[in-house]
């Protein structure tokens, strides 16, 4: 019958459009209006994809390089996995146990359907990226959240992750550093974690999307770390998206046991197959050839946090741990909300961009209250006037009752 909403699958009412793509949605709008809209919500680089890299995508377009390949990625680009985590970690995974995917997200996702089972239960941490527990459940395990805490700098600790084990716990998905917040495990935390994980016979899957992009010469070697203690029950999940600037070429990879990745290879060779033929031979490029390009961009990074850092400290109100790695702030505006004005941080956030113009992303969307996130992933001209204007509307609200 005409206008009657057709009716899905049952799995389709546990999930909805990642949230942290909704203000890029709303922004879009605006600007096809004329608006000038701060965008500080994006998760991607702002820079363009290295030279070197996107020579290498050039050269293979001239070589029509445009064919199907292996399904699991050429055996060239899995041996580039290979070589960069041997180079960064010290450690060692041969080409069959190694798989490419179109992008971290689905690398993620495969290692979740490969590992979970229904009535599973898998531990995580918030704020966190909301896809990683939209996985979980779609994989029909029970996500199992810890939450971190913001006078710890969000920081994870082992005894928290922990102390949520049960008897149905089949694996624990750490994401260092993290979505939304940039914080880090410690390495001290993460042996502990480790060692405990490998006693109780316990999965760990280590999300390191973010792993280059680690500031102040901060430590933080896990896949030696875990590898070490649990390898046969590890997953690392990467991405060249954030350390290279590639986030539309859309190549990540799985690294593990050679039954995860054979099973991630089944997954794939029904779902999307290769990776695009020409990202690959452009990934190889960024994973083996030079590393400064992620170095410069890793420096700027640095100096946009601690700039912006500088500028929220203007209202005091405004309280934002210092993330040691990715690029996100996740700033507290506790001290803004009530019910004469914005009572949530999304009522805030929607104001902000319909009184503002500037886009960030709700602490809603990451399972959290009372902050947003912040990306410093574009000029600091525009992070400037997006400071100016995020101050001058948390000034305006009303407070009180």
């Amino acid at each position: 019958m005409s206008g009657t909403t057709p009716s899905l699958a049952e799995r389709m009412s546990h999930i909805g459009l990642s949230p942290t793509m909704k203000g890029t949605i709303a922004a879009e709008r605006l600007r096809r209006e004329g608006v000038d809209v701060v965008d500080l919500g994006a998760g991607e680089p702002d820079f363009p994809t290295p030279a070197h890299i996107t020579a290498a995508a050039h050269k293979a377009l001239d070589a029509n390089f445009t064919k199907y390949t292996a399904n699991m990625g050429t055996l060239e680009l899995r041996e580039a996995i290979g070589y960069r985590y041997r180079e960064d970690y010290g450690v060692s995974y041969a080409p069959d146990e190694v798989i490419a995917a179109a992008g971290g997200k689905q690398a993620l996702y495969h290692a979740a359907m490969t590992i979970f089972n229904p009535g599973d239960e898998v531990i995580t941490h918030v704020p966190g990226w909301p896809t990683l527990i939209e996985q979980i459940k779609l994989a029909g395990a029970t996500p199992v959240v810890v939450r971190t805490s913001a006078a710890e700098g969000f920081a994870l600790r082992a005894d928290a992750l922990l102390a949520a084990v049960t008897p149905r716990t089949r694996a624990i998905i750490v994401n260092s550093p993290g979505n939304p917040t940039g914080a880090l495990i410690s390495e001290s935390e993460a042996r502990t974690l480790a060692k405990e994980a490998a006693r109780l016979g316990l999965w760990v899957i280590v999300d390191l999307c973010y792993e280059q992009l680690v500031y102040d010469h901060v430590p933080h070697n896990l896949p030696k770390i875990f590898g070490d203690a649990m390898r046969e029950k590890l997953v690392l999940c990467g991405s060249a998206s954030k350390g290279y600037a590639m986030t539309g070429w859309r190549c990540g990879w799985v690294l593990g046991p050679t039954a995860v990745v054979s099973g991630c290879n089944a997954l794939q060779s029904h779902e999307s197959s290769n990776v695009n033929s020409i990202t690959q031979k452009a990934a190889v490029a960024a994973l083996t050839g030079p590393q400064d390009c992620v170095a410069e961009m890793r420096a700027i990074y640095i100096q946009r946090r601690n700039q912006v850092l500088e500028w929220l400290r203007e209202e005091p109100r405004l309280v934002c741990p210092v993330p040691q790695g990715a690029f996100y702030l996740f700033p507290s505006i506790e001290a803004f909300l009530s019910p004469a004005g914005a009572p949530t941080s999304q009522a805030f956030t929607d104001g902000l961009l319909a009184k503002e113009h500037v886009v960030v992303t709700p602490a809603e969307a990451f399972e959290s209250t009372g902050a947003f996130r912040l990306s410093y992933a574009t000029s600091l001209e525009r992070l400037r006037e997006g400071v100016t204007r995020i101050i001058r509307y948390a000034r305006s609200l009303p407070l009180g009752k």
